[in-house]
C-alpha cells in the first residue's frame, strides 16, 4: 500500500504544478502584443517586433521575437527551435503522470498477488481462522482497487494535459506560419494597389483620345 499511496501524492503534486502552470500562462497571454508585433514585421521594422516580443510575456510572441532575431541564419529552424523549448515546458509532468497511471495498478495486481499468498498460507496452516483468511483476501482486493482508482482518476488530468499542450502546439505553428508569409511576402507587395490603379489613368486616356480621333474621321452629314 505504501508504494500506492507514494504514487498518488506524486500524482497529485504534478496535476497541482501543471495547473498553476497553464493557469499562470493563461494570465500572460497578449493578443496585443501579437498583433503589434505582426503590424511591425508588415512594415518592415524588424527590431522593433523583436522589442515587442522581449518585453511581452506571451509564449507566442516571445518565440516569433526568438525566431526574428534570429532570421538570418534560419527562420523555419530558429522557429522549430523556439517551439521545441516552448513546447517542452507544456509536456513537463506528463511522462510523470503516465507511468503512474500505468504503474498504478500493476502494483496494485501485485498487493493483491501477495495478499491471497498470504491469505493461502493461512487456508494452509490454520483452518479454524475464517476471519483471518477472509481479512487478508479483502486487504488484497482493496490493493487492486486503490491501484486503479489512482489510475482513473490521474487519467483524466493526463488527457487534459496532452490537449492543452497540443493548443500550444497548434497556437505556435499558426503564428509561426503567419510569421514566414510576412517575412517571405513578396517585395512591393504593399504597393501594388497603387501602382496598378495609376496604370488604368493613361489607358483610359488612351480610349478617349482614340474615340476623338474616331469622331474627326466621320463625314460630316449635310
Amino acid at each position: 500500500m505504501w508504494p500506492l499511496l507514494l504514487a498518488s501524492i506524486l500524482a497529485l503534486g504534478t496535476v497541482l504544478e501543471r495547473v498553476l502552470f497553464l493557469a499562470n500562462e493563461r494570465r500572460k497571454r497578449s493578443p496585443k502584443a501579437l498583433e503589434q508585433l505582426f503590424a511591425e514585421v508588415e512594415r518592415g521594422d524588424t527590431e522593433a517586433a523583436i522589442r515587442t516580443g522581449s518585453e511581452s510575456k506571451d509564449f507566442v510572441v516571445r518565440t516569433l521575437a526568438y525566431a526574428l532575431e534570429h532570421k538570418g541564419q534560419s527562420l523555419p529552424n530558429a522557429l522549430l527551435y523556439a517551439q521545441a523549448q516552448e513546447l517542452k515546458r507544456f509536456q513537463r509532468g506528463i511522462p510523470i503522470l503516465d507511468t503512474v497511471i500505468t504503474l498504478a495498478p500493476l502494483l496494485g495486481l501485485l498487493g493483491t498477488v501477495t495478499g491471497m499468498m498470504g491469505s493461502f498460507a493461512l487456508i494452509g496452516g490454520e483452518l479454524n481462522a475464517p476471519g483471518a483468511i477472509t481479512g487478508g483476501i479483502a486487504e488484497a482486493l482493496i490493493a487492486t482497487a486503490f491501484g486503479l482508482g489512482i489510475a482513473i482518476t490521474a487519467l483524466l488530468p493526463f488527457n487534459f494535459l496532452n490537449t492543452r499542450m497540443e493548443d500550444a502546439r497548434h497556437e505556435l505553428e499558426s503564428a509561426a506560419a503567419q510569421l514566414e508569409l510576412l517575412v517571405h511576402r513578396p517585395a512591393g507587395t504593399e504597393a501594388a494597389a497603387g501602382p496598378g490603379s495609376c496604370e488604368h489613368v493613361p489607358a483610359a486616356a488612351g480610349h478617349e483620345e482614340l474615340r476623338h480621333r474616331q469622331r474627326e474621321l466621320q463625314p460630316v452629314e449635310e
